[in-house]
């Protein structure tokens, strides 16, 4: 008789909650503990590309998502005037496989994932882990809300300022690498009538767009993206400091930018934050480990973040249940995903500055690039999203001998 190992998830995020659908697959008791009070919704939409569609495909929630798949017709880019550069696909400045890969709004996602485990998996809502102490033979957890409890393995998948990886591996400055953008996200009414396509405004190390996921008469997705070589530290938990930076940032643009400075004042969904990379030497320490952004963050300009967290998420539950020793298990884990994150990663280091130039010679450059996509709308290749092989998932969820349930 082998006893359930035990294992708490820090966040319900789509890292967490895919991880506790394998883990559970794989016969580990799973509990998932998250500061909100619920499931969040919404969100800016991401992608689903490359190794991640085979992920998913093994989830079976593959079909949900193609339904949801926004599948957005054409992206437009303006000048300083407001007049238009190019109209393109979009998969061809995404980088994605138009057929394959996918788009879906984030809450879509995570509702999928929720699905999956909400009957099988227990979730702490509304609260967190607030203490880690690795000294006995698991980790002994004290929560936010004073229980205290024991587990065999902690992940973090509590996102890129991951407090899980603070508690174990210090400060976030030590792994943080500013990529030179801030951004500040948000929703606001559809006055122009877009549907199903991007509208992006740039100047020299400036860039506004109105993202329009459903019809005309649905809300409509704003982003405004600035450079900013050293990051705004004293705004990063401020939002009434993080509205008038930007304000300021953006004073006299042209376009419809001010109108969407307007609604950011009044957003009550605003999301502002650093382009960055979180890049460790290690994803673990003793019987804790982190997944995702925590772990590997590859930031918002590489458009893998998701896909990162689903098969990170599938590749550590993997080596879990193919190591009975976590310390075995952790270090083939990284053995088995690091080259992947590299590779993704590394993505940023031409994307960034192509799509956001932050002078007037890159500009023209990245100008003449789009004008000749709609010439030759072939998508740019991009093997870094399809570089990891799976290895084989385990048939009819009964996982290694040692893993499985006792009955």
């Amino acid at each position: 008789m082998t006893r359930k190992r035990t294992v708490l998830i820090s966040g319900a995020g789509i890292s967490g909650t895919a991880l506790a659908y394998w883990l559970h697959r794989y016969g580990f008791a799973v509990t998932v503990v998250e500061k909100a009070g619920a499931p969040r919704d919404g969100g800016y939409p991401i992608d689903v590309r490359g190794t991640a569609i085979e992920v998913v495909r093994r989830m079976g929630i593959l079909p949900r998502l193609r339904d949801a798949h926004i599948d957005s017709r054409r992206a437009t880019f303006l000048d300083a005037d407001g007049g238009e550069v190019a109209s393109v696909k979009a998969h061809a400045v995404a980088g994605s496989v138009e057929g394959q890969d996918l788009e879906v709004r984030r809450g879509e996602l995570t509702a999928s994932l929720h699905a999956l485990v909400r009957d099988d998996v227990e979730f702490l809502f509304d609260d967190s882990a607030d203490t880690l102490d690795q000294s006995g033979q698991g980790v002994d957890v004290t929560f936010r809300g004073g229980r205290r409890r024991t587990f065999d393995l902690v992940v973090g998948a509590d996102g890129t300022h991951s407090h899980t990886r603070e508690l174990l591996f210090g400060p976030e400055e030590r792994f943080h690498r500013h990529l030179g953008y801030c951004f500040a996200l948000f929703t606001m009414p559809n006055t122009l009538g877009l549907s199903r396509e991007i509208v992006m405004w740039n100047t020299p190390g400036k860039a506004a767009a109105l993202y329009a996921v459903g019809g005309a008469g649905d809300a409509l997705h704003a982003f405004l993206n600035f450079h900013r070589p050293q990051p705004p530290s004293d705004v990063l938990r401020n939002p009434d400091a993080q509205r008038e930076l930007v304000a300021r940032t953006f004073a006299g643009a042209g376009w419809e930018v001010p109108g969407m400075v307007a609604a950011l004042r009044d957003a009550d969904d605003l999301f502002f934050d650093t382009a960055g990379q979180i890049r460790m030497p290690h994803w673990s320490q003793g019987r804790v480990a982190l997944v995702g952004d925590a772990a590997y963050a590859p930031s918002f300009l590489t458009g893998q973040g998701s896909s990162l967290a689903l098969v990170g998420a599938y590749m550590l539950a993997h080596a879990l249940a193919t190591h009975r020793d976590h310390t075995a298990a952790l270090a083939a884990h990284e053995r088995g995903l690091r080259g992947f994150v590299d590779l993704n990663q590394a993505l940023v280091d031409n994307g960034a500055a192509t799509l956001f130039p932050t002078t007037a010679g890159s500009l023209e450059r990245r100008n003449a690039m789009l004008r000749g996509l709609v010439t030759m709308p072939s998508a740019p290749v991009r093997p870094a999203h399809s570089a990891l092989a799976l290895p084989e998932d385990y048939d009819n969820r009964s996982g290694p001998a040692w893993a499985r349930p006792v009955r």
